[in-house]
């Protein structure tokens, strides 16, 4: 029967394009019927919908598909696939070649055409446009001709072969985009270069395809496609800038298995990671297999740094020093000790210069007074308003929009992300041959630095010009980059650039207890009071089931206490399970900004609903839209597709002052944002942090992420879960990634190598190493929440803290 279906077709000329969304291909035609085998259909006009290229009217198509009853708009007929009717006949050809949408090509030159080419032309053309040159056409007649078939003809042809392979209208938008009138031929020819242009398309995907195509099993092309594949996994599921040979043909031997049921030869496997070396694709080095572009992107980094370095200034006379600190002190209205003022004294004296430091060191305030002196002893205004037609000489940037917004409520002086500051629309990072604006000034900081990774910093410092101070801000200890790396942690290993730690902690409240136990948790220590109550922090006991009902309480009860959407985060290492942020963010959502009438708006996209009011989270960056990765905003209209002209649902989103408005194509760009991951809450903080915490996590349960989670919290803290979980995250060190920037530096530093050819992987077989697992079992609680608190709504999630509202702390 669905075969049956599947061949149903008609015949008919667009009557009219009712709608056309030119971002995915889709359109919603009304079609006169020529002829049809529809069954029991007797109508002489029909409305068609699906993925076409540039479908025109008054032209004739065939569609293949199978009607459907819609509930709303009756009768339709939805195409699968579809092709242009174009004439058979040598008269029709001629007739066809030489109409309005065929520029400069008249009857005569048609008929030469056909003559020469014969009723299939128009295949031979598409396929080969080199047939054209010996008609006697000028060079722009045959470049105008195969452009025009390539639109008219071309397009349709790659949408009808995309459509064929299962491709939907994002991937198909793409992909076309990408290759053009070459879709056809890559699809082909080779289709596992999909895997490596195309987002979306991994490695099984292209090879389904290509054993479509006839590729067999053992070629080549597919063991070098699964073995690229893995290597960009390994890297950047682990944040590592490279692998080992064992682990890279371990991996792709699976994958090759798993993909399709026929034989893989691991010494194939070794000798075509061989091949990809040799072509540069893949990098080999001291037994290190890099993927090309990271293995570039720390060798830049150290030759820009030294770059930069190469050019000392002079040293500040000591009096001349103290005296800046000094009035930088009274301009302040604080007092610097000697640690900060070294990393003042640094910021000056040296071209890059490092700072670190935990949470109350100080950082921000040694930031201001850096960039006061500087101003200084180099003789400009801190007034922006006196730039109008010059760069302002101070950039300050940072990895996110809400650190960047931190920085300039901080300091007073505008600051930007990373991204905008260079151009860049967060998905050009690894092209090394990208252009960015170049940074002219004096003085350049960067905040958060333990969130910028290899691609991205190695960006930035290729565009600082020679002679402009640059002075890198963050927490060693924090978690490091969702992308390949740990730049800052390894600049500071390097110890081959000017650094600073700052580690006495000033308190600005004697009442505090977050920072203390921030550093308490950095240091591994589990201190007597870990889960005792204070006045801005609580425990709350519980088992992973439980994780449910207790954050509902503790959100509905700081509601209560006039804690908004935007005032608190609830913070959870991962997305799956009942503790997860998948599971968490609905149930939170129905607490903080639930369905007030049968008539209010609300909309579903994937596993969410959306409403007016809903706190959401930016997952790309946009420079153009002025919104960045990991920026939160809030819903502040939602216009239904019968609402405007555009017939497309839409949701426009406040990010702080910068309104955005998506329709329901690019709704995958954001996700509410009630409970987040610790990562994506870097560079933020929150008046109230909740955190919960099980042993269902283990594997995400580490020092740093429970470090950087505590000093997400402003003022208060409130901890859900599982002692266990949290004694674990307390003692389990990070795996240390592997990275080569520290040897970079050191050798660049300290000789005058440059960037050298890596050495060739051995031609010895390459054996996968061994690893052993260690199992662990969980420990059972010793006091357990019990059912009778949940349900007798006794749980209070500010023990100690009352009297408390979020207010205090907004200032």
């Amino acid at each position: 029967m669905a075969d049956a279906i599947q061949q149903l077709w008609l015949t008919g000329t667009v009557s009219s394009i009712f709608f056309q969304n030119p971002e995915n291909f889709f359109k919603i035609l009304l079609i006169k019927i020529k002829d049809h085998n529809l069954p029991n259909f007797h109508e002489d006009e029909i409305v068609v919908t699906g993925s076409f290229g540039d479908i025109k009217e008054d032209q004739t198509y065939k569609f293949i598909g199978h009607p459907i009853d819609h509930p709303k708009y009756g009768y339709q007929f939805k195409a699968d696939n579809y092709e242009t009717l174009t004439p058979t006949s040598k008269e029709g050809l001629v007739a066809y070649l030489s109409g309005n949408q065929f520029k400069g090509i008249g009857p005569k030159t048609a008929e030469k055409i056909v003559d020469r080419l014969g009723v299939n032309a128009i295949d031979q053309i598409i396929k080969d446009p080199t047939c054209l040159q010996n008609l006697g056409l000028s060079r722009q007649k045959q470049t105008d001709l195969v452009a025009a078939l390539q639109a008219n003809v071309g397009m349709e042809r790659a949408i009808i072969s995309l459509n064929a392979f299962g491709f939907g209208s994002s991937l198909a938008t793409q992909i076309y985009q990408k290759y053009q009138e070459d879709t056809i031929r890559v699809i082909t020819e080779n289709p596992y270069q999909l895997v490596y242009d195309i987002t979306g398309v991994g490695f099984k995907r292209a090879d389904s395809i290509a054993e479509k195509q006839g590729i067999t099993a053992d070629a080549p092309e597919r063991y070098q496609a699964g073995i690229l594949q893995v290597l960009n996994d390994l890297t950047f599921q682990a944040g590592d800038t490279y692998t080992d040979a064992g682990r890279l043909l371990d991996e792709t031997l699976h994958l090759l298995e798993s993909s399709r049921p026929a034989p893989v030869s691991e010494d194939q496997i070794a000798i075509e990671i061989q091949n990809l070396a040799k072509t540069g694709k893949i990098i080999s080095q001291d037994h290190r297999l890099y993927p090309e572009f990271l293995f570039r992107s720390e060798w830049q980094i150290a030759e820009h740094l030294k770059r930069l370095t190469q050019e000392r200034p002079e040293k500040i006379e000591p009096t001349v020093l103290k005296q800046l600190i000094q009035q930088a002190e009274q301009s302040l209205g604080i007092q610097y000790d000697a640690a900060q003022q070294l990393a003042i004294q640094q910021a000056l004296e040296s071209p890059v210069s490092l700072l670190t430091g935990g949470p109350g060191t100080g950082k921000t305030t040694v930031l201001n007074g850096i960039v006061v002196c500087f101003a200084r002893y180099f003789e400009f205004s801190l007034d922006v308003n006196e730039y109008k037609d010059t760069p302002f000489p101070v950039l300050l940037a940072a990895p996110t929009g809400r650190a960047a917004k931190r920085m300039s409520e901080t300091t007073g002086l505008p600051a930007s992300t990373i991204h905008r500051l260079l151009g860049l629309n967060g998905r050009e990072e690894n092209n090394q041959d990208l252009e960015t604006n170049d940074l002219d000034g004096k003085l350049l900081v960067v905040d958060e630095m333990s969130m910028v990774d290899t691609s991205l910093f190695r960006q930035l410092i290729k565009s600082v010009h020679l002679g402009m101070h640059v002075v890198l801000v963050g927490d060693k200890d924090q978690l490091p980059s969702v992308g390949p790396g740990q730049v800052f942690a390894d600049l500071l290993n390097s110890q081959a650039l000017p650094s600073q730690e700052l580690e006495q902690i000033y308190r600005q409240d004697e009442n505090s207890s977050i920072v203390e136990l921030a550093h308490e948790v950095n240091e591994g220590v589990i201190s007597a009071d870990f889960f005792k109550n204070q006045s801005d922090r609580s425990f709350i006991k519980c088992l992973p089931n439980q994780i449910p009902d207790v954050i509902a309480q503790v959100v509905a009860k700081a509601k209560a206490r006039d804690f908004s959407a935007k005032d608190m985060q609830v913070l959870i290492p991962m997305y799956k399970g009942p503790a997860g942020i998948d599971h968490l963010n609905p149930l939170v959502q129905d607490i903080m900004n639930p369905k007030k009438s049968d008539r209010s708006k609300e909309v579903k996209f994937g596993n969410f609903i959306y409403r007016i009011g809903d706190k959401v989270l930016h997952l790309v960056n946009s420079p153009d839209l002025n919104v960045f990765n990991g920026e939160l905003g809030q819903i502040v209209a939602i216009t239904l597709a019968k609402e405007n002209t555009d017939k497309v649902d839409k949701i426009t989103i406040d990010f702080e002052g910068t309104e955005v408005t998506y329709k329901r194509s690019e709704w995958s760009r954001f996700t509410l944002a009630y409970c987040t991951s610790i990562h994506k809450a870097q560079g933020s903080e929150f008046p109230l942090v909740i955190l919960p915490l099980v042993m269902q996590f283990r594997r995400m349960l580490k020092r740093n992420l429970l470090y950087t989670a505590i000093t997400r919290a402003k003022a208060l803290l409130i901890m859900v879960g599982e002692p266990q979980a949290f004694e674990t995250a307390v003692h389990a060190l990070a795996n240390t990634r592997k990275t080569s920037l520290v040897l970079r530096m050191q050798s660049i530093f300290t000789s005058t190598s440059k960037l050298n050819e890596a050495a060739r992987v051995e031609a010895a077989p390459l054996k996968a190493e061994s690893s052993t697992i260690t199992n662990s079992v969980d420990e059972p609680l010793s006091q357990k929440l019990t059912p009778e608190l949940i349900d007798n709504q006794t749980i209070d999630p500010m023990i100690g803290m009352g009297g408390l509202s979020p207010y205090a702390f907004l200032k």
